[in-house]
């Protein structure tokens, strides 16, 4: 009984010698993945540190735009402005000679008589005006060809 209690601890043994074995090479590939790792959050870490930069370096130039931007566009707001006045100015323009236009129909209709009697007395002046030219066209042609007689 005593073997077996020997042979017994030696399986044991070996069986313990096994597991340790089993789990070294475990521990040991644990080990390496865990190198892995932490290399690459080491090279993650890095390139997080650039990113970081490049943000930073970005946000400033973004708002230096924003601020070029803004001032841009106070600029833009007294043009604006401007415009907005040209275009009442020019309403108002309109409007006066709406009332312009306005008064003169109103005017017009009012004293459309006297209107008609001061276009018939134009023409009446113009008719005498011209006849008047046609006669001393007519005399000095007349005293020309008298001054052109042969005199005999």
């Amino acid at each position: 009984m005593i073997l077996i209690v020997y042979i017994s601890v030696a399986i044991i043994a070996i069986s313990f010698l096994v597991l340790v074995i089993y789990l070294s090479k475990t521990l040991k590939s644990l080990q390496l993945t865990l190198n892995n790792v932490a290399s690459t959050l080491s090279g993650l870490e890095k390139q997080m540190e650039g990113i970081t930069e490049e943000t930073t370096v970005l946000l400033q130039k973004t708002n230096t735009l924003a601020d070029d931007l803004q001032q841009k566009s106070q600029s833009l707001n007294t043009v604006v402005d401007a415009v907005k006045d040209v275009g009442t100015s020019i309403q108002k323009f309109n409007g006066s000679i709406q009332n312009v236009s306005d008064s003169v129909t109103y005017q017009l209709h009012k004293n459309q008589d006297k209107v008609s009697q001061v276009v018939q007395w134009s023409n009446v002046v113009i008719d005498i005006w011209d006849m008047w030219k046609a006669k001393k066209v007519t005399q000095t042609t007349k005293e020309n060809i008298k001054d052109k007689e042969p005199l005999i």
